[in-house]
């Protein structure tokens, strides 16, 4: 039975890493779209692997997971769409326009600095509404590529993603039982390190693009042009736009203190904001319509998501792939669990859900590495590492946003910052081994 059982395991875990290969060779090489990808391969494998009869449910759970994050999404789209439409982001771009000029190294950085800051509040959906709204015409206007707005993007969530009420702090204090002070306030230099590594990031993107295009002289009479969000003038609130900022404040703060659920506070917010904005029953049909094809390209992509997500966690693959990974490490390098622990995590969270990292594959690193005398608090540390890897994953639905809002295909994302991604992690690795926050 024993034997049996392993036997299954194995067939599983291979079926695991076969789909995932073949998923990512099928999206990197532009064979299939990321959401046909995302719900043909598993339903594919689950087939291969016997689970015809079960895997209508396993698929419909997966949806139903991802639902609220879903539904969150569209009315963040919304809600952000009529913000920027009503101006409410104008002058942040006039400002970075000002201090930025036409260089790009200064835009490139600028830009990260910018998506670092909005990161503060944790929620990686934000900071690609905001930084893209005021950044993408800038780009456009430049003539820089968009793909690279969106690498410094999702580079600097990735790794502001350790804050606490960022989701992957809290899921690694909660499945270990321990404090902030435990695991998050250690770390605090290494994401020190990221943030420098991102900047860096920036600098050398922005070095390329100035190579390619040069530095553009801008007339800066044409600045309220080129600081529109929207072009369509009629749509602007000037006029409401201290009542804009102060509800975009309240809904950040929010937010951070979880006074309600974030589906629920986008979904008031966006009422809010419409109604204060377009009053007009008509005016609002058009912006609702304006942000549909956004809207439902993201969506369709999170759901899509959703069956990948039930199949590989319904079909127990998840569980076998970690199971066959921590198995594998040589009892000779067990008392370097905690670096182990570190390097994993980044195609430990690239290839799963944090839900299911954190939750289930955690608390077996922290329990094998307690068998070589090292605390549970040093993996905890070690598993947040790959934080900036994971947010490049297909099964990250706020990425799928930040792909559609600058018009790049997943893949080419995937391709391009997946090193740059690994770069951050193997910087905030080396800073947390000088520092000791984790052990050698």
């Amino acid at each position: 039975m024993n034997l049996l059982t392993k036997g299954v395991k194995i067939m599983l875990a291979i079926l695991g890493f076969l789909m995932i290969f073949i998923f990512m060779i099928l999206i990197m090489t532009k064979r299939l779209s990321a959401m046909i990808a995302l719900m043909v391969i598993p339903i594919v494998f689950a087939l291969i692997g016997g689970f015809g009869k079960e895997m209508g449910p396993m698929a419909l759970e997966g949806i139903k997971s991802v639902a609220p994050t879903g539904i969150m999404i569209l009315f963040a789209i919304l809600f952000f769409g009529i913000m920027i439409d009503a101006g409410v982001f104008d002058p942040i771009i006039s400002t970075i326009l000002n201090v930025v000029k036409g260089d790009p190294v200064k835009i490139a950085i600028g830009t990260a600095v910018l998506a670092l800051l909005i990161s503060l509040d944790g929620d990686g959906t934000t900071t690609y509404m905001i930084t893209i709204s005021a950044m993408l015409p800038l780009y456009k206007r430049i003539g820089m590529k968009p793909l690279v707005l969106a690498g410094i993007a999702v580079s600097s969530s990735g790794v502001m993603n350790l804050l606490p009420w960022g989701g992957p702090t809290a899921r690694a204090m909660t499945a270990l039982h321990l404090e902030m002070g435990d695991i998050f306030t250690p770390v605090i230099p290494s994401m020190i390190g990221g943030v420098l590594f991102v900047l860096f990031m920036a600098y050398c993107l922005g070095r390329n693009e100035r190579k390619r295009i040069g530095v553009l002289e801008i007339d800066y009479s044409t600045m309220a042009m080129m600081a529109a969000t929207s072009e369509e003038a009629f749509l602007k609130r000037p006029k409401l736009i201290l009542v804009n900022y102060l509800l975009t404040i309240l809904l950040l703060v929010a937010l951070i203190q979880e006074l309600l659920p974030t589906t629920v506070l986008f979904m008031v917010g966006f009422a809010i904001a419409i109604t204060i904005n377009y009053p007009n029953i008509n005016e609002q049909k058009e912006r609702i319509m304006h942000y549909a094809d956004n809207a439902l390209s993201v969506v369709s992509m999170v759901f899509a998501a959703g069956i990948f997500t039930g199949i590989l966690s319904g079909t127990k693959m998840v569980d076998a792939m970690a199971h066959t990974m921590i198995t594998h490490i040589p009892d000779g390098l067990g008392s370097h669990f905690a670096l182990i622990t570190a390097i994993i995590s980044a195609p430990f969270t690239f290839f799963m859900s944090n839900d299911a990292f954190y939750y289930g594959v955690l608390p077996l690193l922290a329990k094998a590495a307690s068998g070589y005398g090292i605390d549970p608090a040093m993996i905890g540390r070690a598993s947040l590492m790959g934080l900036p890897v994971h947010l490049l994953s297909p099964l990250v639905p706020s990425t799928y946003l930040l792909v559609g809002m600058v018009g790049e295909d997943f893949g080419d994302l995937q391709r391009t910052f997946l090193k740059w991604a690994s770069g951050s992690t193997a910087v905030m690795i080396l800073v947390a081994l000088i520092l000791s926050i984790i052990p050698i």
